[in-house]
């Protein structure tokens, strides 16, 4: 009678030869272009509904269909930190190279929706509140998470050695987490213009059900873009971190 292995599952998978970088690469290259076609499906659905059948608000008018860009870029932009911030402890603690490496190629992603974010909402505060910006809570603290993911990789890129980049930047991830509590809760603890939460998990949303659904169609279009490129980008670190490995030089080599 066999039994399975700690590196074994049941079914004869070792899902643990997958942390090695050289077995990890053809995954992410086979894996990419699916997750990149659904993102570029859902984000066309996601769109049309909420741009096309979405019905007007009552309230904002048309200008609240920015919505269905701007909220799913904030959630990616907390979600993906939390990502970024797990894979670096991950790595942190079990000196797994793997694990560094994704850390680092979500960050730009993580960078971009936050950036996306903080200008969409910009667009929308101009007609809402009158201005395109303010010193609000939920702003500033969103901003201040931009600035933690140009940190991030400006660390990385300033220290020429890996290992050392991998750890300062790593720690420098763990201790920004702090800041995701005080985005997500700063409408509830201060007193802000921002608007809150359409959608709770502890209640119905608060918008129709096709508003509710075109923008949950953008938050997959997004996940999925989100792992899409940072599949791509970490073939990319991964053929760089191990250039001088053999199974590099014999896949360039196979290029030729």
């Amino acid at each position: 009678m066999s039994s399975a292995t700690p590196q074994t599952a049941p079914g004869g998978i070792n899902w643990f030869k997958y942390a090695a970088p050289q077995a990890f690469f053809p995954v992410a290259g086979a894996l990419a272009p699916w997750f990149a076609a659904i993102a570029a499906v859902l984000t066309v659905v996601g769109l049309y509904i909420g741009f096309f059948v979405a019905p007007t608000d009552a309230t904002q008018g048309e200008s609240y269909r920015i919505i269905f860009i701007h909220v799913p870029a904030a959630w990616m932009s907390m979600l993906i930190y939390l990502a970024m911030a797990f894979w670096a402890g991950v790595g942190l603690a079990f000196n797994t190279r793997l694990s560094h490496m994704m850390a680092a190629a979500l960050a730009p992603t993580g960078a971009m929706f936050t950036f996306l974010a903080l200008w969409t909402g910009a667009l929308w505060g101009k007609p809402t509140w009158g201005t395109w910006w303010v010193w609000d809570a939920r702003l500033t603290s969103e901003l201040l998470l931009l600035f933690l993911y140009f940190g991030f990789m400006a660390l990385r890129a300033a220290i020429d050695e890996p290992r050392r980049a991998d750890k300062a930047s790593a720690v420098l991830a763990l201790v920004g987490v702090i800041n995701i509590p005080i985005i997500y809760f700063s409408v509830q603890w201060w007193n802000t213009l921002h608007q809150g939460a359409s959608v709770s998990l502890k209640s119905a949303p608060t918008m129709a059900m096709t508003m509710f659904a075109g923008m949950m169609v953008m938050v997959f279009a997004c996940w999925a873009y989100a792992i899409a490129t940072s599949l791509w980008r970490m073939q990319c670190i991964i053929l760089e971190r191990e250039r001088r490995s053999d199974w590099v030089r014999d896949y360039w080599a196979m290029k030729k």
